[in-house]
């Protein structure tokens, strides 16, 4: 398997798998919460919370699959290098709330590391691709 096909397989299975997740959490709420880590969650009027937590999955999934399906490699890269920050983000705040450390490690911990692996397979892809790219040599032009 070649690091192309590799990234490509991380990035889709990322991309994928977090609209799932962002779909989850915007047509079942209350049972996917629990799920995320924290102690205790909103009921009855804030549950809109949990919309948004939806909404910016999905958002970051469609993001993933857009770059990929359109070929922006090395902005796909740097998308998903940003991207890190929400799970280590979802990770610190799990953590800061008193949830099992189990879940924030294990689940945000572990896809914050997933998604820096494919971000920089990615980048060290363009990099690869870039150095086996030289400027072809000049031969010089015949003289008659």
């Amino acid at each position: 398997m070649t690091l192309k096909h590799l990234t490509t397989a991380l990035a889709a299975v990322g991309g994928a798998f977090i609209l799932y997740v962002g779909l989850a959490y915007l047509l079942a709420p209350q049972a996917n919460a629990p799920d995320f880590g924290v102690p205790t969650w909103p009921r009855d009027e804030g549950t809109a919370f949990l919309a948004v937590k939806g909404v910016r999955d999905i958002a970051t999934g469609l993001v993933i699959l857009a770059l990929l399906l359109t070929g922006q490699r090395r902005a796909l890269g740097w998308a998903m290098a940003a991207i890190v920050c929400v799970p280590a983000g979802d990770m610190a705040i799990v953590l800061a709330s008193g949830g099992p450390a189990g879940a924030a490690y294990g689940i945000h911990g572990a896809t914050a590391a997933a998604v820096a692996l494919t971000a920089a397979l990615l980048l060290r892809e363009h990099r690869r691709s870039t150095k086996h790219h030289t400027a072809p040599a000049t031969t010089p032009a015949p003289t008659h």
